[in-house]
């Protein structure tokens, strides 16, 4: 068997490792000894942007943010799913990742990163959700390893309440937020409805109809006006 190869690192916030690792055309994103992304599992990433573009179907100009560029998984299939008038805003926590895209990975990412409608912004995401009101038809997560994090302890902030009523601040009316995660979370699932969000957890698998592991993803569904929701039914 040929062996794995280390072909890059780069620290984490926290001062974790992650590790871009190579055995023949199969590429590896490690976190210490844990691996996060593999190469060759991609069907649960491509589902995330699938459903999340279906649920935007008849929007003519969407606006997506996506948290966590990865493989680019999500991204390229985001892109397959919209027309020439979305925009798609791509934060990446950590720069070396971005780098990957464009260098190692550059085969995985098909040009994606060279696409108009693309932006890349290196940074926290929650950022960009803290700062955008109305700003998104959809906002994706595919960051860490969902609601239960592994790389960045700061990410937590994106799945608590505080974190979900920003993500849905940041909504256009009937937008959409689509998390993805490594496993089921039902604390998870009764937060995102306490936050407004109108919810479905669909299962999905890491190498689609090929099987793999089983993943989660949410599709949380703003209200289609500002005036609904929990806030407007207390007054």
């Amino acid at each position: 068997m040929i062996p794995w190869s280390e072909l890059d690192r780069a620290e984490t916030p926290d001062g974790g490792r992650l590790r871009l690792m190579q055995r023949g055309t199969e590429f590896s994103i490690m976190l210490g000894a844990t691996e996060l992304m593999n190469s060759r599992l991609s069907g649960s990433e491509q589902a995330l942007a699938a459903l999340a573009c279906a649920a935007l179907r008849g929007r003519a100009r969407p606006r997506l943010l996506i948290g966590g560029l990865g493989m680019g998984f999500t991204l390229r299939a985001a892109l397959a799913g919209l027309g020439p008038q979305a925009e798609v805003v791509v934060a990446e926590l950590i720069p070396a990742v971005v780098d990957w895209g464009r260098g190692p990975l550059a085969e995985l990412f098909a040009g994606c990163l060279e696409d108009p409608r693309v932006g890349i912004a290196v940074g926290d995401v929650g950022a960009l959700i803290r700062a955008g009101h109305a700003a998104y038809d959809a906002i994706l997560l595919d960051v860490d390893n969902g609601p239960q994090g592994l790389t960045h302890q700061g990410n937590d902030a994106l799945y608590d309440l505080t974190g979900l009523g920003a993500a849905r601040a940041a909504l256009r009316p009937g937008g959409v937020l689509a998390v993805w995660s490594s496993g089921p979370d039902p604390a998870f699932t009764r937060r995102l409805a306490t936050a407004g969000f109108a919810v479905e957890a669909v299962r999905t698998r890491a190498n689609g109809a090929r099987g793999g592991a089983r993943h989660v993803i949410w599709i949380g569904t703003a209200p289609p006006s500002r005036a609904s929701g929990p806030a407007a039914r207390r007054r």
